[in-house]
């Protein structure tokens, strides 16, 4: 069986996620959706809260599990037997920096390749800060979130 994991913080998903978790469906036997858990950084969410929205967006796919990591992402891999990582690009902005994570994980464990997969043209700009950032502002998000993600973001600001 082919796995691979699609790692991030997802704090919120987008619709740029779900169109790399769709993708990766069709491409691997089994996609697991790795929510990570960074005690160094600030999340909008806790990592159960995360986990359960990606839940619920992964409902219509019957080869992709949600679950959460700490750690290092390749042995996290090796754990779950993962022999791909898939990394999703919205622009040349970003590829520097996975490029870079790409090579360290390799050099940490050389049987887990790195994918990278450009997300739909209509999600390149949408980055998740960018989302809360309309959000707490009021703005409509509605299309660039799934319809769970943007009522925890308007049940988070309305406090």
């Amino acid at each position: 069986m082919r796995t691979a994991i699609y790692p991030g913080s997802f704090d919120p998903p987008t619709n740029g996620h779900c169109d790399i978790i769709k993708r990766s469906s069709k491409l691997f036997d089994h996609v697991i959706v790795a929510v990570a858990e960074n005690s160094e950084k600030v999340y909008t969410f806790t990592v159960e809260q995360r986990v359960k929205m990606l839940k619920d967006i992964v409902k219509p796919f019957n080869n992709i599990t949600v679950e959460h990591f700490n750690g290092l992402l390749v042995e996290y891999a090796k754990l779950k037997s993962a022999v791909t990582i898939i990394r999703g690009l919205r622009a040349l902005s970003d590829f520097e920096y996975e490029f870079e994570l790409a090579l360290m994980n390799r050099h940490l464990n050389c049987d887990v390749d790195t994918i990278f997969m450009m997300t739909d043209e209509h999600y390149s700009f949408v980055r998740s800060s960018l989302v809360k950032e309309v959000a707490r502002l009021g703005g409509d998000i509605s299309d660039k979130v799934p319809p769970i993600v943007e009522k925890y973001l308007r049940e988070h600001y309305s406090k």
